[in-house]
């Protein structure tokens, strides 16, 4: 698998300062046949269903059966998303109960991790995260029960439900205090990243003393977990956090870093340390399962790689850093599975440094790049490496992600993939915050809602890249309505 760079059109005084792509928009793909054809004009190899079976044959509506005993209802995912609104001691608000009520009206049966939550104040990505910890499980709890409440007012059962807690610490990426600042918790001095955030090349790494004490921060929020009702906690591995980290931490001496066995020691402490302090509570791992270079502002504000001879530090991808290689995730996965792990939801790179790659889209984020690919081979090279892992280890249960850029024509992707066992679910990111229900109408055979259907503006990154709550501002009435919405205007005026 090899990345393929794009072309993106040049800004000219006849665009009245706004680009211009040359990809088409998804919305101007109407028939089956126009997608076919645009594909095939493009070279892009990527199948898909011309239409849509009936919801008694649907794969949408097949159930998946865990080891557990629990079975969730459908082959339909939410994934977990970052939130930007809690409060500065990492508790809810509305905004959260907000999102988190979408989540449970959607009409997908499994919750992947609902929201990432961080272990520790430390370790928050920005100051308004949520964090699990003993002062805040009571508001879990009624997380939880929301959850369990709307979605029994709108199916009228929830014992087909299955909802996770992604726990994470964003290592590199942590913003406790500040929108803007950066305190990083790093692992080693990454030649590339350290200089692109401002890191200095003799900033201090964690001691292995101090991993042992995340360890069992991860450990007691598990605990926590667990003591709240949540089926399984999600021990974040992507996006360049801290879990990521460590799988590329090549050159890091000690008990964490240089070896396979010493880069997943902090897997492994984790899985042994909850298995004994929550017995019964189930795990999962969303895992970046490929990266490639950092990617930077090119020509014509167009992404581009960095420039190196050798690159030693993209987990999933060969020295180059710009093709991808399975082995070590595949070893990674059979470390998952051995130790009785058996939900993977597989996503890539990090949306710090090359967003392309797990965010497909036209429009990027205030702190992007222009596409340097046509974007539906960013879904088609997610859709490959998860089909590729999933016919390696066929008892896992693979969810797929990175699908909302194909927005009307997702479910037709959505149905070949499942119908011929390339995953076992499908993941709804940014998608379910314009149109939630999305889901639910998929499952029921129903029309899609197309002023609902989420055409990956960017809005939802760019507004929290700037300090602003983090939700859908073009479709969502309640986000539109906010002063952030002029606010996030005038912001990308300025871009």
């Amino acid at each position: 698998m090899r990345f393929l760079p794009g072309v993106y059109a040049k800004k000219t005084s006849s665009m009245s300062g706004k680009y211009k792509p040359k990809y088409a928009r998804m919305a101007q793909l109407k028939t089956a046949g126009d997608l076919a054809t645009y594909l095939q004009t493009n070279g892009i190899d990527l199948a898909f269903d011309a239409s849509l079976l009936p919801p008694a044959e649907s794969p949408f509506n097949r159930p998946i059966q865990l080891k557990s005993g629990k079975t969730i209802g459908n082959s339909l995912c939410i994934l977990p998303m970052e939130g930007w609104d809690g409060t500065p001691s990492g508790k809810p608000t509305e905004f959260t109960r907000n999102r988190w009520v979408k989540f449970a009206e959607s009409g997908a049966k499994l919750l992947f991790g609902c929201e990432a939550v961080a272990v520790c104040h430390e370790g928050k990505a920005n100051p308004n995260q949520l964090v699990m910890n003993r002062e805040n499980v009571a508001e879990f709890v009624n997380l939880r029960q929301l959850v369990l409440d709307r979605h029994t007012e709108k199916f009228g059962r929830t014992d087909d439900l299955v909802i996770g807690l992604q726990l994470t610490h964003s290592g590199r990426f942590c913003k406790p205090r500040s929108h803007t600042k950066f305190e990083p918790r790093i692992l080693y001095a990454h030649p590339y990243l350290n200089q692109k955030f401002g890191i200095a090349a003799d900033y201090p790494t964690l001691t292995d003393e101090a991993i042992d004490i995340i360890i069992e921060q991860y450990i007691q929020a598990a605990v926590l977990a667990q003591q709240a009702g949540f089926d399984f906690v999600d021990i974040k591995h992507c996006h360049g956090y801290l879990g990521h980290e460590f799988l590329s931490a090549v050159n890091r001496a000690g008990n964490y870093g240089g070896s396979f066995t010493n880069r997943t020691r902090f897997l492994r402490a984790i899985v042994d340390g909850i298995q004994q302090a929550a017995p019964g509570l189930e795990m999962g791992i969303r895992l970046s399962a490929f990266d490639l270079l950092p990617f930077r502002k090119g020509v014509d504000e167009v992404g581009e790689p960095e420039k190196a001879d050798r690159y030693p530090f993209a987990f999933g991808g060969q020295e180059t850093g710009l093709a991808i290689d399975l082995d070590e995730p595949k070893a990674f996965l059979e470390l998952a599975q051995s130790l009785g792990i058996q939900l993977i939801c597989i996503t890539g790179g990090s949306p710090y440094y090359n967003p392309h790659l797990m965010r497909p889209a036209l429009f990027p984020p205030s702190d992007g790049y222009l596409p340097p690919e046509e974007p539906l081979l960013g879904v088609k090279r997610q859709i490959d490496v998860t089909c590729a892992l999933k016919e390696a280890f066929p008892e896992l249960v693979i969810i797929g992600s990175g699908y909302s850029y194909l927005q009307e024509w997702l479910p037709n992707v959505a149905q070949y993939v499942l119908r011929t066992n390339m995953a076992d679910s499908v993941g709804f990111g940014r998608m379910v915050l314009s149109y939630p229900t999305m889901p639910a109408d998929m499952t029921a055979g129903r029309p899609l809602s197309r002023n609902q259907i989420c055409r990956t503006f960017s809005d939802c990154t760019t507004a929290p890249r700037n300090g602003l709550v983090s939700g859908c501002y073009p479709l969502d009435p309640l986000y539109k309505k906010l002063p952030e919405a002029d606010q996030l205007k005038a912001i990308k005026e300025t871009l």
